[in-house]
């Protein structure tokens, strides 16, 4: 039987606020243990919420950008459970009347772009968390996070492949990113995913038992533990057993998911409206401000990239993935007019190196400007590839332009015909038996030529006319 997994998720995205959704109390990361923790977040009698304006604004941008529809007015709720980390017993989020409903967000899955619906998101305060370690077999508990203000975003169940979680997962995370609204910190838990993951027969129209997936702090652990998931699923269910609605975890060790307790619904949780604080009332003047003080977002940007500058679309996709690196590109490919050597340099060597140093764009050391000088010098002809990626290295760890190096290091291209033939001669005067080699057929053999004569002129010979000029020589 051929199967189908159907996949939904719930992202939680932590609002870059400087205090809590209802406190003043710091939300600073990496604070020592229950420093940062009001009467508030420590529930003691008597004290009230206060909700912060910022959180408010940073939702309505959410939602603006996810073309949905913002409820001016929406209301906060009690969830109501237990657990140590909760002193209240019941968290404050929303329900019924969320701020953001009926989004949509568009991927691209290799060439294919795909729009995944955005049901909802709401905001909410955090919990507190619970340490494990370094207790002699008991439980801390650290209150520092509760009251941190989250947006959680559910999609609907429009993913049908683990890639295309990740990629909707990705996509999202440059949106909030993007924006400003959140850090994006997957490590610090800034922005944490769960996967609802069911299958079902192909073709069937009913959704099959889902469960699922907690507290995904990586793109990598999101499509391990979609994958493993799904595979388990089928298993189960071909070998006559029935998958139950539970909540698991992934364990990164051992690549598997294994249940964490029965799947809750939302009757469960006993949600009704908190009487200590109003509804949210959003004006139309406040939307409008919010929404002229938008950036560009990623999917313009694309588009006018691919339009203003002839990349591909899949390129503008890569160079949309951030804002810093978006920005940067724009400045190169405007300031060299290289519109496609100038993606072509941020996707290969510049990633590259970026890469091997474990540093991102904004910790490049070549800025916009002296980056746009080196691609002048290769579109003109000064550099070959070759050349240029020796300049790059120098201009990384020197801070000097492309001209400046050209010049002390004598790198410039020899593209003189003249100087350039009688290379070409030499080469094949010392050189008889892959000369024989390539007039008998072995088109190997000018490659062995060429690289001789690149040899003898130190790699500065354009290699165009190289090629050109011992074609005409050997015809």
């Amino acid at each position: 039987m051929k199967w189908e997994v159907v996949i939904g998720l719930e992202v939680h995205v932590q609002l870059n606020t400087v205090s809590k959704i209802f406190s003043g109390a710091s939300t600073a990361f990496g604070a020592e243990p229950n420093t940062q923790a009001s009467l508030v977040e420590l529930a003691l009698p008597g004290v009230l919420p206060v909700l912060n304006k910022a959180v408010v604004e940073k939702a309505i941008r959410l939602g603006l950008a996810l073309d949905a529809t913002i409820n001016q007015k929406n209301v906060f709720a009690r969830k109501n459970y237990f657990y140590p980390d909760l002193p209240k017993g019941y968290q404050i989020s929303q329900m019924e009347l969320p701020i953001v409903e009926h989004g949509k967000l568009n991927i691209l899955v290799g060439d294919e772009e795909k729009s995944i619906r955005v049901t909802r998101a709401h905001m909410e305060e955090d919990a507190g968390k619970s340490l494990h370690e370094d207790f002699h077999g008991m439980t801390g508990i650290d209150l520092n996070r509760a009251g941190t203000p989250l947006l959680e975003v559910v999609s609907e169940p429009d993913m049908r492949s683990a890639e295309e979680a990740v990629a909707y997962a990705k996509a999202l995370h440059t949106l909030v990113t993007w924006l400003g609204i959140c850090d994006g910190n997957m490590q610090e838990g800034s922005f944490r995913v769960d996967a609802n993951v069911s299958v079902r027969p192909f073709g069937q129209a009913e959704f099959g038992t889902r469960r699922e997936v907690k507290n995904l702090n990586s793109f990598r652990f999101l499509e391990q533990a979609i994958k493993y998931e799904t595979q388990w699923q089928i298993e189960t269910i071909e070998d006559g057993g029935k998958v139950q609605q539970a909540t698991v975890l992934f364990d990164p060790d051992s690549g598997e998911t294994r249940m964490m307790r029965s799947k809750e619904d939302a009757h469960d949780y006993r949600y009704f409206p908190d009487p200590d604080l109003l509804p949210v009332r959003i004006s139309d003047e406040q939307i409008a401000r919010v929404k002229s003080e938008m950036p560009e977002l990623p999917a313009q940007m694309k588009a006018r990239f691919v339009d203003a500058f002839g990349v591909t679309p899949y390129d503008a996709a890569v160079l949309t993935g951030s804002r810093a690196l978006a920005t940067y590109f724009e400045a190169v490919a405007t300031a060299s007019g290289q519109g496609k050597l100038a993606a072509n340099w941020l996707g290969g060597d510049v990633a590259a190196r970026l890469n091997r140093e474990g540093k991102d764009i904004a910790e490049l050391p070549i800025d916009a400007e002296r980056l746009s000088g080196l691609l002048v010098r290769i579109a003109d002809g000064t550099l070959s590839n070759k050349l240029a990626k020796q300049v790059f290295d120098a201009m990384w760890d020197s801070g000097l332009s492309a001209d400046v190096i050209i010049e002390r290091d004598g790198l410039k291209q020899v593209s003189d015909a003249g100087a350039i033939e009688k290379m070409v001669e030499e080469v094949l005067a010392a050189n008889p038996k892959a000369v024989e080699e390539f007039r008998a057929g072995k088109e190997k053999a000018l490659n062995a030529l060429a690289g001789q004569v690149m040899k003898a002129s130190k790699g500065k010979a354009n290699p165009a006319q190289v090629q050109e000029i011992l074609k005409q020589k050997l015809a």
